[in-house]
């Protein structure tokens, strides 16, 4: 079941093409919600709406944010454009896209012709706040590089939602946007991550593509409960369809969470029980300690035997992320409070690069 009430918006705080913040007047109380202008319109100050209270009445991650469901300023709005897959299926804010599969699409040809990814490169994450410092890592050591992110639907499944995206779009880091199964609104839409992953290649011609999902990952303390998990079969996909993956290991020493502690439960049920196939795995140069520590964890879970391990040093990333002003952080945590996580990714960075660097050369 969802939450929800109406309100009249107050003032508006922010808006782009395709996303507008506001402030609602809730009964009295102030909040803030977000008015996505493609499914629900255009809206101004003193409009009534129906709002999705749920997420902010249990306190989940949103950024304390309602969601505008209907305006009663806006009673008729028809579609428009090519396309006919349906994404929110049956449900009642479904919409249609234009698939890069489908026959109307320029690309449809290039599906049906399509036998192998040749070896591209796909860096394969988890956390959405793996990919600002990844792609900064990489656009830092050349900016000539084309970077593409493929945003799944484990998470947010606007990717307007994601203020990371519209900086990196923004300063040039990444190129372009797909977004695949019910995850909508990038540059192309897929309908799911093997198409998703040809496209990266035939459509948009990437030289490195980074995949994870949007803002949000859901966790349950559980083994499997997460929705993280999809880095495993995500990592199969590439490898089936003949590209190379680098694995984005979750590591922190930060997290108060044991099960968190070095590399993150959620890496090693991965790698261990989840990837049927294999990869290349970045770990970061830490100290002897922090090293040690992780390099068991792989050794308990027969990971060594499994996956290429590449150790890297990440210490560019600081300035990386100062080259390109940009001020991330992951549960919370900016680079000073969780360095080794930020270590971990410039490590890929890096590690990417190298094999970029060699790939070419042959």
């Amino acid at each position: 079941m969802i939450g929800y009430k109406i309100g009249i918006v107050n003032n508006i705080l922010k808006k782009d093409k395709t996303t507008t913040w506001i402030e609602i007047d809730i009964e009295g109380d102030i909040s803030k919600a977000i008015n996505y202008n493609d499914m629900t319109g255009k809206i101004e100050i003193g409009d009534k709406v129906v709002l999705n209270t749920t997420a902010v009445s249990l306190s989940l991650g949103t950024g304390g944010y309602h969601f505008v469901i209907y305006n009663y300023s806006n009673t008729f709005q028809s579609i428009h454009g090519k396309g006919h897959i349906m994404k929110l299926r049956y449900t009642p804010l479904q919409l249609k896209c234009l698939a890069v599969e489908e026959e109307d699409s320029p690309y449809h040809d290039a599906f049906n012709k399509f036998t192998s990814l040749d070896g591209n490169i796909f860096i394969v994450g988890t956390l959405h706040s793996m990919l600002a410092p990844i792609s900064s890592m990489l656009k830092w050591i050349d900016p000539s590089l084309k970077i593409n992110y493929i945003m799944t639907d484990a998470g947010a499944l606007p990717i307007q939602f994601s203020n990371t995206v519209k900086k990196l779009k923004e300063k040039g880091i990444i190129n372009k946007t797909i977004t695949i199964g019910n995850a909508f609104g990038g540059d192309i839409e897929a309908i799911n991550i093997y198409s998703g992953i040809i496209a990266s290649k035939e459509a948009i011609e990437s030289d490195i593509t980074i995949i994870t999902m949007g803002p949000g990952i859901v966790g349950t303390g559980t083994k499997y409960g997460f929705s993280g998990i999809e880095q495993g079969y995500i990592v199969d996909a590439v490898n089936n369809l003949g590209g190379i993956p680098f694995i984005v290991p979750r590591i922190s020493f930060k997290d108060k969470r044991d099960r968190h502690r070095g590399i993150s439960h959620h890496t090693l049920t991965v790698l261990d029980e989840i990837c049927n196939t294999g990869g290349k795995l970045v770990i970061p140069k830490l100290d002897e300690v922090k090293n040690n520590l992780i390099n068991k964890q792989l050794s308990d879970n027969k990971i060594l035997e499994r996956y290429e391990i590449n150790y890297e040093n990440g210490e560019g990333i600081v300035e990386a992320l100062n080259h390109f002003d940009l001020d991330i952080k992951t549960m919370g945590r900016g680079i000073e409070e969780d360095r080794e996580f930020f270590m971990t990714l410039g490590a890929v960075g890096r590690a990417v690069y190298k094999y970029f660097l060699k790939k070419e050369e042959t």
